[in-house]
């Protein structure tokens, strides 16, 4: 599942004090206590004590019972396997067939490098507070508080623009959702009913409702079934791809090994869209039975990661391989359309993705939400407007997937824009804030080159969507080649 970039979020947060240059352990703890404190009216106490955590908006199994190393590398595989893998060939249609496969395992040892420092701070702010569990935004709040003097100011800052790219991460994970079930519903639907004149937004609105109602589901308890199915039906959605692109393969000769400069930042923007699971590192490892198996050159992270890697690669390869330049946003919709077996795919990836749409919205929901509440007075007047609320959150997702309905462009533009934030940018900062002064000058040096890729990586790649996308409405007018099923 996507993505993440995002982490377990606080409910009603209060200001954190500045701590002092050698924290209190109990003064730590009792503003940790304080943070999560929220008053729970009655009628609500099931929802805030559900099972489970939340990260990237991918469901974690029971928060009260420990994991394996097997069920971790699991649940790490999950939640870095998404819509960002079927994007790939999309991805190396920006890029050339071997520049894409070569520049892939680079982002992909950048992403995980970035991972562990997000571990490793985590590992640190523990020790020096006194305190289990950190999510990402208290994380880079506490490096801040505890850091330098004249950072601790910035520590509320550093938290609130955290919480920010996760909300606007999210809320594009669900804008590319929505674009995603429209786009292979519509193939199926054009096939089987010919003649319908249905445009693809047309197909968006009638996604409204069932998208309405699964997003007033408010509890995890509820969601999980929901991501167990939806987990199921992408593995089988990705291996039965796998059967149409390994047959028929043309030669490599064929497809360019480097396209242009102009259009590989769009390529670097559907990489790091891809790798959006830091969010969901640290509360799997804060799980883990041997949580010192985690870490490591042959621990789970660079275990599952290179699991991932090696997906991605593949996909990415022999899916531009067989499709070139004719390859879609979403690999799934070059699939043949008068195969049964093809048009099932379609419909199993559409539905998983369907059943993750509210496990996406579930965290900018909890980040927002905890602010608004406190309008609300009665019990029955805080549930009406949470509702209100969610079904305004769908509503901006749907209004903004209507506006670019291009899986490939809203995914290089989510992925630079966000996912390159959270991923590459924000963990060096936080490396450098929690462990200065103590850092070496080859960790500065380390820490300002990744900060420098990610701020290129955010400024161009964001730049090259924004103008793909400007052509592709001017291109709009211009006739497309037909669909024949």
């Amino acid at each position: 599942m996507e993505s993440v970039e995002g982490c377990v979020m606080p409910r009603g947060t209060t200001e954190h004090q500045p701590l002092l240059t050698e924290p209190d352990p109990e003064l730590a703890r009792s503003q940790m206590s304080r943070d999560r404190e929220e008053p729970v009216s009655e009628g609500e106490e099931d929802e805030h004590d559900e099972s489970g955590l939340t990260a990237s908006g991918h469901h974690i199994d029971d928060a009260h019972q420990q994991t394996t190393n097997c069920e971790t590398l699991i649940h790490l595989i999950k939640g870095n396997i998404g819509t960002g893998i079927l994007a790939m060939p999309d991805g190396l249609k920006n890029s050339g067939l071997y520049t894409g496969t070569a520049l892939l395992p680079v982002i992909a040892v950048i992403c995980i490098h970035c991972m562990h420092m997000l571990v490793r701070c985590a590992h640190e702010l523990k020790e020096r507070l006194g305190v289990s569990g950190l999510d990402y935004a208290e994380v880079g709040y506490h490096a801040f508080t505890t850091g330098p003097a004249p950072l601790r100011r910035l520590a509320p800052v550093a938290r609130a623009v955290l919480n920010s790219f996760l909300t606007i991460t999210q809320l594009g994970f669900c804008c590319v959702y929505v674009v995603f079930i429209a786009a292979n519903v519509k193939q199926v639907v054009d096939c089987k009913l010919p003649g319908n004149d249905i445009d693809i937004h047309g197909y968006m609105a009638i996604l409204l409702i069932p998208l309405l109602a699964i997003s007033m589901i408010r509890s995890l308890k509820v969601l999980a079934p929901f991501s167990l199915i939806s987990n199921v039906f992408l593995g089988l959605g990705i291996a039965i791809t796998f059967h149409y692109l390994l047959q028929d393969i043309p030669s490599s000769y064929d497809r360019p090994e480097f396209k242009s400069w102009k259009q590989l930042p769009l390529f670097v923007g559907t990489s790091i869209y891809a790798f959006e699971g830091i969010g969901v590192v640290l509360p799997l490892e804060r799980k883990m039975t041997t949580p010192e198996d985690f870490r490591g050159c042959n621990g789970v992270l660079n275990t599952a990661m290179i699991l991932v890697t090696c997906g991605y690669i593949a996909v990415g390869f022999f899916g531009y391989l067989k499709y070139g330049d004719a390859v879609h946003g979403s690999v799934t919709l070059n699939l043949p359309p008068s195969d049964n077996l093809a048009q099932l795919v379609k419909i199993l990836m559409a539905v998983a993705i369907y059943l993750t749409y509210s496990l996406m919205l579930y965290v900018p929901s909890e980040i927002m939400w905890p602010h608004l509440r406190t309008r609300f007075h009665s019990n029955r007047a805080k549930r009406v407007g949470e509702y209100a609320f969610r079904a305004f959150l769908v509503l901006i997702t749907f209004i903004l997937a209507a506006a670019i309905p291009n899986i490939g462009l809203f995914i290089s533009l989510v992925g630079a824009m966000s996912s390159s934030t959270l991923a590459i940018i924000f963990p060096p900062i936080i490396e450098l804030v929690t462990f200065w002064p103590r850092v070496s000058k080859l960790t500065i040096i380390k820490c300002f080159t990744i900060m420098i890729f990610g701020t290129l990586c955010f400024v161009i790649g964001s730049y090259a969507s924004i103008m793909a996308i400007v052509e592709y409405f001017q291109s709009a007018d211009e006739p497309k080649p037909e669909f024949i099923c």
